[in-house]
């Protein structure tokens, strides 16, 4: 179990990190709003991950029972959309562009609303979930539904620990970023690697 959960959180971790629209948005409530506003926008996020995880573990649970090979297959896509998602980091410019808005809620319930909203109704949280998840099952013939979730519980507890760190020093990171604007180049080539990697062990 522990040589799949290191990893996993190794991995996770590095991709909670990079400028995604989620952490700019945790970002941008933070300088707008106060840190309060940010973290109560994680904690919307980050209770969006419940979904996506509930329809990958029942939904895969039940194809692991039926077929083997459609597990794997389901394996193979998902080590492809990760190459997929790979090259597409590859082809950009690496840019951190920041942007603070007005329009954004500022009530603590409207908040949480939003970044629930927001983390639910992007399909491309389940279809990454679905190529992430699956390759770090530890043991495929015990009972997958609950091992799904203990990885989606690990995946929000780091994710709402980097989100309320982002909120808490969203100043620092607003003033780095401003002087480094090349600094997203850096992050382009660890989501890089890790998304080659991740699909490389979800194979093997």
């Amino acid at each position: 179990m522990l040589l799949q959960i290191i990893p996993f959180l190794t991995a996770s971790i590095l991709l909670t990190l990079s400028p995604g629209p989620d952490i700019i948005y945790v970002l941008v409530q933070s300088m707008t709003n106060g840190k309060k506003a940010g973290i109560m926008t994680a904690l919307g996020l980050v209770s969006g991950i419940l979904i996506h995880t509930s329809l990958v573990a029942f939904g895969v649970s039940a194809i692991i029972k039926e077929s083997e090979t459609l597990f794997w297959i389901i394996k193979i896509f998902g080590a492809g959309y990760l190459f997929y998602l790979a090259y597409k980091v590859y082809g950009s410019d690496g840019g951190i562009k920041i942007e603070s808005s007005k329009k954004l809620p500022t009530r603590k319930i409207a908040l949480l609303k939003q970044g629930f909203i927001m983390n639910v109704l992007n399909p491309k949280v389940t279809i990454f979930f679905l190529a992430f998840f699956p390759g770090f099952l530890w043991d495929t013939e015990g009972n997958t539904v609950l091992q799904f979730y203990i990885l989606g519980f690990l995946f929000m507890i780091q994710a709402m620990i980097i989100f309320g760190l982002i909120a808490l020093i969203s100043g620092k990171i607003s003033k780095y970023l401003l002087q480094h604007p090349r600094s997203g180049v850096i992050l382009k080539w660890i989501q890089v690697v890790v998304f080659i990697a991740i699909g490389v062990l979800i194979l093997i």
